[in-house]
């Protein structure tokens, strides 16, 4: 009797995986950075629709809310004046510095919608600098990359 076997042998499968390992290694370590990238960026987009939402907030509700942003504690709140109950509540990732600069990092956003005060804060995502600066006037604000 003449038995073929068509399988591989344990040396052949060891090998297709070790490559398999290496390869999946690799990629692991390139996407790390691509994390972080789209992290900074999800968090400045988020935080730019927060102020819009705070602004528009106070213009419908005809109320002051305040924004506060909290670096010790790597979070920042939104919440009417009146009130301690947040309506939004978000950490700040790890790797991102906020810095207060010409203005402070508490403020409100009026009934009218206008800023009780003008100036900018810095952002530090690693090597990057970014800066939120809040115009006079109708509480418009901008962000640069430095």
């Amino acid at each position: 009797m003449n038995f073929k076997q068509g399988g591989f042998t344990l040396i052949e499968s060891l090998f297709v995986l070790s490559v398999f390992l290496i390869i999946a290694s690799i990629s692991a370590f390139l996407l790390k950075p691509q994390f972080h990238s789209l992290e900074k960026q999800q968090f400045i987009s988020q935080l730019k629709a927060d102020f819009l939402y705070a602004q528009q907030y106070a213009l419908s509700h005809h109320v002051e809310v305040v924004v506060h942003i909290l670096p010790g504690e790597k979070r920042y709140v939104i919440h009417e004046e009146q009130s301690e109950n947040f309506f939004v509540e978000r950490q700040i990732p790890d790797r991102i510095t906020v810095r207060g600069e010409t203005m402070t990092l508490f403020f409100l956003f009026k009934a009218d919608g206008n800023i009780s005060q003008f100036g900018s804060f810095a952002i530090y995502a690693g090597k990057e600098r970014y800066r939120f600066t809040f115009l006079i006037g109708k509480g418009r604000f901008y962000v640069e990359k430095e």
